[in-house]
């Protein structure tokens, strides 16, 4: 059965009680890349707010060249100057590798997929490689305040 109903439901009530439109930049100047964990509730990590920060999520957590371009717009048009990247313990991309992954989808479909899943064996060497990537971007403005984190 789908939770759907349930969520435009829900919606329904959040819109009543919505107190009004907010600025498109965020209020903090803030942009988080942290993972699609359902288990993280990075709002409530960081006591955000609405309106507070822009919070791009994926597998892992990881800066890919989508991250880029989210961050690219969030700096360049939105005025965003933090970045925040959070992973943690726990991750599922913990727990395969690239290789493996990309097989399985291969052998059940026949297509190798082109993208890599980005799966990573130590969390901590991840944060330092996607604030290294966000660095090395030519596209993202403001770099001096990048801050990784790992939740546990």
């Amino acid at each position: 059965m789908s939770v759907i109903p349930e969520f435009l439901e829900r919606n329904n009530s959040y819109a009543e009680a919505f107190s009004g439109p907010l600025p498109l930049p965020p209020a903090k100047n803030l942009a988080v890349v942290a993972c699609m964990d359902a288990r993280l509730h990075v709002s409530k990590v960081l006591g955000l707010e609405e309106g507070d920060a822009h919070i791009i999520r994926n597998a892992g957590g990881v800066v890919t060249d989508d991250e880029i371009r989210s961050l690219a717009i969030s700096q360049r048009l939105l005025g965003t100057k933090e970045i925040i990247l959070i992973h943690h313990t726990d991750c599922g991309m913990l727990t395969f590798t690239d290789d493996a992954f990309k097989k399985s989808i291969q052998d059940e479909t026949g297509i190798k997929p082109e993208w890599a899943a980005e799966a990573f064996s130590d969390l901590a060497v991840d944060v330092v490689q996607s604030a290294n990537r966000i660095k090395a971007s030519p596209f993202i403005p403001h770099t001096d305040s990048i801050r990784g984190f790992i939740f546990d």
